[in-house]
């Protein structure tokens, strides 16, 4: 099994990035890779020594300062200068899988040889991932514009031994880790603070995480849902596919062929039905399931070109012999596009949460709330109003962050993208349509047990059993919060085949 991953100029795939974290890869860069960083540097060195015009960020101060020029004799100190006066992120810690994917994703956008860099610093930045030493970045901060500033110069302090990091378990000063693993702190070299400084990687990083986990949450939003339709002794003919081809959106198309794979030879599916229609929240699932599959598909488009790309500014084209100062460092992509995913997500948790409301309410031959002795029980009443709450605290968050902008850096950076709040809070609503996706499974399952004698398919009876290993049958009223814990928690260690999500 491959253990090293070589960075180039090969396309870095969403799945190829949940491989290296999942198989725990290190990196290394390809020959390309040197080669192109190197070149850069070289020819940025004789510029300078041959340049004397001021050129941004480069020989002069940043943002509106970029008509101050700075001394050649200067020019190091003006990037360290930069790094540290630059870190002023605040609030929660940024978790640090997504840290990781930081580093991975900012080594991948030097490495194409227009940023300027020393090779040394790219390799230290390898190193740090190769060994787990992650740095400590804040939520807060980034205005998303030029770039993500504030989290890529917390990303950067620990190559100057400066700031801190998570290693060994524990955070702890840059420095000593830096003495433990006997490296000099990194000088930087013109430009190379903003090199580090300007990008979307924050962003980009977050983006490709909330991806991966919404792809797997979709996957199994129609798994749940399959057990809510049964548990509600629901129809099958809402799935079929002569309605969906004659309204062929991919998505729609792609749910409703895995609903009937996920309740093939079901008995409860297959009984006489007694009513005519379900409610939309079953009945329109392949509807609403499958627009979110598409936002998602369209999402990953947006994310797929961000994270092979070069974001930093300015850009130097050696082939050209012109350095240029422009914009690939503005979110607005992502940011439209993270705020579209979380609209998406969000309408996944609601139409969950109207499924768990028509189970509990003593319809198709079920007790009310889904208990034995209602009254004396309670049941299933409350984790309802949990997931309410969560589904209404989703619509909020799902409000777009990039409609938004604050005008910055004196006027000139007059139009930004909130992008880095589109991300964070992108991230707060996958983890709530979690929470409600094992409310729901916890009422579908539940609703099942009515259902018997009859069984359903083999798979979705499969799946039940290995949830009930973690979560049993509610007999009486017990403490639900540790019910809906443990749900959380067996969905989150569910190993998908990465060909089911894809």
């Amino acid at each position: 099994m491959e253990t090293i991953h070589y960075i180039s100029s090969d396309i870095l795939s969403l799945e190829k990035v949940q491989h290296i974290l999942s198989q725990d890869m290190k990196l290394a860069l390809s020959e390309e890779a040197r080669v192109n960083i190197q070149k850069c540097r070289t020819y940025l060195d004789n510029k300078m020594k041959e340049h004397d015009e001021p050129i941004y960020g480069i020989n002069t101060g940043f943002g509106s300062l970029c008509d101050v020029k700075i001394s050649n004799d200067d020019l190091s100190k003006l990037q360290e200068n930069l790094v540290k006066s630059h870190a002023c992120g605040t609030g929660d810690e940024v978790p640090e899988t997504i840290v990781k994917i930081m580093l991975l994703l900012k080594i991948q956008s030097l490495s194409y040889g227009h940023s300027g860099v020393q090779l040394q610093t790219v390799e230290r930045l390898i190193e740090f991932y190769n060994n787990d030493i992650l740095p400590v970045v804040y939520t807060l901060g980034s205005l998303g514009a030029s770039g993500d500033l504030a989290p890529l110069a917390h990303l950067s302090l620990p190559l100057l031994g400066e700031g801190e990091v998570n290693a060994d378990g524990f955070r702890q000063p840059a420095h000593k880790i830096l003495e433990k693993m006997g490296w000099e702190p990194i000088v930087l070299q013109s430009k190379e603070g903003l090199a580090l400084l300007n990008g979307t990687q924050f962003m980009a990083a977050y983006g490709v995480y909330v991806l991966l986990k919404s792809i797997k949450y979709c996957y199994l939003a129609d798994v749940i849902g399959a057990i809510s339709l049964e548990g509600f002794d629901g129809r099958i003919a809402p799935f079929n596919e002569l309605i969906h081809m004659v309204r062929p959106h991919k998505g729609q198309i792609v749910t409703a062929r895995r609903f009937n794979e996920l309740l093939e030879d079901s008995e409860i599916i297959a009984q006489h039905k007694k009513h005519v229609q379900d409610p939309y929240s079953f009945r329109c699932i392949p509807q609403v399931h499958g627009a979110t599959k598409d936002t998602i598909d369209y999402v990953k488009k947006v994310f797929r070109t961000e994270i092979n790309s070069v974001t930093d500014n300015p850009n130097v084209f050696v082939s050209s012999d012109e350095i240029i100062s422009g914009g690939n460092f503005h979110g607005q992509p992502l940011a439209l596009t993270l705020d579209f995913l979380g609209i998406a997500l969000a309408e996944l948790g609601s139409i969950s949460e109207r499924r768990t409301y028509q189970l509990i309410s003593g319809l198709r031959g079920l007790p009310p709330f889904l208990v034995a002795n209602p009254g004396l029980n309670s049941g299933f009443m409350i984790p309802q109003y949990t997931a309410a709450s969560i589904v209404s605290q989703n619509k909020q968050l799902a409000t777009p962050a990039s409609v938004d902008s604050i005008v910055s850096s004196n006027g000139q950076e007059d139009h930004v993208s909130m992008g880095a709040n589109a991300a964070t809070k992108t991230l707060r609503i996958i983890e709530n349509l979690e929470r409600i996706l094992a409310i729901e499974l916890m009422n579908a399952s539940q609703a099942l047990e009515f259902r018997r004698p009859l069984r359903s398919s083999v798979f979705i009876e499969m799946f039940i059993k290995s949830y009930r290993e973690e979560v049993p049958l509610v007999e009486e009223d017990r403490i639900l919060h540790y019910d809906i814990e443990n749900t959380i928690a067996f969905l989150n260690n569910l190993q998908l085949d990465e060909s089911i999500t894809e």
